[in-house]
């Protein structure tokens, strides 16, 4: 049975173990812990700014995560959007299920922007976005505040002001 929970410091090794894996190894992007430090500060970096970070359950293990990171005022980032392989597609709906809590949580606290950064690479997380309507944006019309990293080589963006 799914569960998603609001997530914090006490889960971060196995949210590392889930986010490297799927990074490192299914994707060879070249990213490691290091280049990640909201990772290991999950409370300071995304809750203390209004932001927050979701862990999808399956039998008590973590199979997917998204997280929030709240930029300004009325905009925020998605970030860690990560589902295990095993645990991907429509038939569990488990990244969808996640996004629909984060867009909940965004509607209910004033966010009408949301951003994302991905690489190309990650084609079905692309046309995941695009089928829930992100529009594919130039790098150059991120707001000043969006916080990159260094791997993003694709921006998306949400409106949603009704």
């Amino acid at each position: 049975m799914l569960e998603i929970n609001l997530v914090n410091d006490t889960y971060s090794e196995e949210i590392i173990d889930l986010v490297l894996n799927i990074q490192q190894k299914e994707f060879n992007v070249p990213i490691t812990i290091e280049d990640q430090p909201d990772l290991m500060q999950i409370e300071d970096f995304y809750f203390a700014n209004g932001g927050s970070f979701w862990g999808a359950f399956i039998n008590g293990e973590l199979v997917g995560t998204i997280a929030l990171v709240k930029f300004d005022e009325k905009a925020a980032a998605i970030r860690k959007m990560f589902v295990k392989k095993e645990f991907r597609g429509k038939e569990l709906g488990i990244a969808q299920k996640l996004l629909e809590i984060l867009i909940a949580y965004c509607q209910k606290n004033g966010i009408d922007e949301v951003y994302l950064g991905t690489v190309s690479i990650l084609q079905a997380a692309l046309r995941f976005y695009e089928r829930n309507h992100f529009k594919i944006i130039e790098k150059e019309s991120l707001p000043a505040k969006f916080p990159l990293m260094n791997a993003d080589n694709v921006f998306c963006f949400l409106s949603l002001k009704s």
